[in-house]
């Protein structure tokens, strides 16, 4: 899209991006690209090395960079195709990564999105 263009992208158009970027992991392209600077993101659960929510597309981009850092190799990454209701939209994400302690996690999430004026502004996972 060129910065003459007026018109936002739809739900859908951001979801099928979403897609594409996840698939190949490339998370941080995604979140500069989608996420609206205000963006909140929700873990199903806090945990020592992340918090229930975090606010702000700076914020979340530092989460996922920590994230990355964790992994020490990732051996599967699948996205299923998005299911659309209105400004909300749904990916299933199973990855099968080995941390850098040598814990093996296998974990599927079902990630949930609204997008308001062409930008994502919540993600919230479930497990």
């Amino acid at each position: 899209m060129s910065n003459t263009a007026t018109a936002t992208r739809t739900t859908k158009e951001i979801a099928t991006r979403l897609k594409k970027l996840c698939e190949k992991g490339d998370f941080e392209t995604a979140q500069k690209e989608l996420f609206a600077k205000d963006a909140t993101s929700i873990e199903s659960m806090a945990s020592k090395d992340f918090p229930k929510e975090t606010k702000g597309l700076d914020a979340i981009l530092a989460k996922g960079k920590k994230w990355a850092e964790m992994v020490s190799k990732s051996h599967s990454l699948e996205v299923t195709e998005p299911v659309i209701a209105g400004n909300s939209f749904s990916l299933a994400v199973h990855m099968d990564v080995t941390m850098k302690n040598g814990e093996r996690m296998d974990v599927t999430e079902l990630c949930v999105y609204r997008v308001k004026d062409g930008k994502i502004i919540s993600e919230e996972f479930y497990m």
